[in-house]
């Protein structure tokens, strides 16, 4: 697995003010830049090639981390316009760049100790998610896992998906016949989310997943992300 995209378009909503001068990837936990922690991992694990997708204050991210080099990687940057696509769209923009290999992607405003490079380079189906515990701010959960290592739309008990997926562009091959006729479907470039392609290919037994139960945190918060800053240093 050579090639990986990070989801660094969105808002930063629920983490304003900090987000309304500096993206949320770009704030800093630790020492360092939330992305950046994810480009260290992504090298460690043989990964070369690297796409961030951008919109809310794109420049910031190229006068920050550059080509990539000091990672020894190559980072290409996809722009979504000042309308974030969602993660579907966002994926689908971006796949042109990403080619027709599998490929690695992650939440840019996450951190955690998963290793990447013990995810599979070729998922079992269209896409293997990495599965957390319910964090208290979800408890409800996303998708369920069974024995067996495959993931379901509906069932009990429930997992939270982290964020970091392996996936195959044919994953996206269809989006329009499941995201419907949505006007932000029709928009060019499209904007939809990922997670009903997800539940798409769970219902064609096509969706695998593992149960990490290391630490992960979603920084949704200012609070969080001090708490992650305080637990970094």
């Amino acid at each position: 697995m050579r090639h990986a995209l990070i989801f660094a378009a969105g808002l930063g909503e629920r983490m304003r003010p900090l987000t309304d001068r500096r993206p949320k990837p770009l704030l800093e936990a630790g020492g360092k830049p939330l992305i950046a922690w994810h480009l260290e991992k992504l090298a460690a694990a043989g990964v070369h090639y690297v796409v961030i997708n951008t919109s809310h204050l794109a420049e910031q991210f190229p006068e920050a981390l550059g080509d990539g080099s000091r990672w020894g990687l190559r980072i290409r940057y996809a722009y979504e316009g000042p309308t974030p696509l969602e993660t579907g769209g966002g994926m689908l923009n971006a796949l042109p760049l990403l080619g027709d290999a599998p490929f690695l992607a992650v939440n840019g405003d996450i951190h955690s100790d998963v290793d990447y490079a013990a995810l599979p380079p070729q998922p079992q189906g269209l896409a293997h998610l990495v599965m957390v515990d319910n964090p208290a701010h979800h408890p409800q959960g996303d998708f369920m896992l069974d024995a067996e290592g495959r993931l379901h739309a509906e069932g009990e008990p429930r997992l939270t998906f982290s964020g970091i997926g392996v996936y195959r562009p044919e994953l996206l091959r269809d989006w329009r016949a499941v995201i419907g006729e949505a006007a932000c479907a029709e928009a060019a470039p499209a904007r939809f989310k990922l997670a009903p392609l997800l539940r798409a290919a769970m219902a064609a037994g096509r969706a695998h997943g593992k149960h990490h139960r290391g630490t992960w945190t979603d920084v949704g918060t200012p609070a969080r992300l001090a708490e992650l800053d305080e637990r970094l240093r």
